[in-house]
């Protein structure tokens, strides 16, 4: 079962630029969303390649790495 501690998230500058961009998110708080996002979802949903979890949910997935918990980009699904 992966463990993500919600948490630890975050992300970079860019990173926030590239998240609301990649899923037109009007939010100013991309990380909140972000841990919103990973707390709902169920572990059927999270799935673990190498050194990435991914984070799939309703239209959307989230790429977060494994060892910093920085949430890297995220697509439309």
């Amino acid at each position: 079962m992966p463990k993500i501690e919600i948490s630890k998230l975050h992300t970079t500058e860019m990173g926030i630029v590239r998240i609301k961009r990649n899923l037109g998110l009007d939010t100013d708080d991309v990380v909140a969303w972000c841990k919103q996002a990973v707390g709902s979802a169920d572990n059927k949903s999270i799935t673990q390649r190498g050194k990435n979890w991914y984070v799939h949910g309703d239209g959307y997935v989230l790429t977060i790495n494994v060892n910093s918990h920085t949430i890297i980009t995220a697509h439309k699904a």
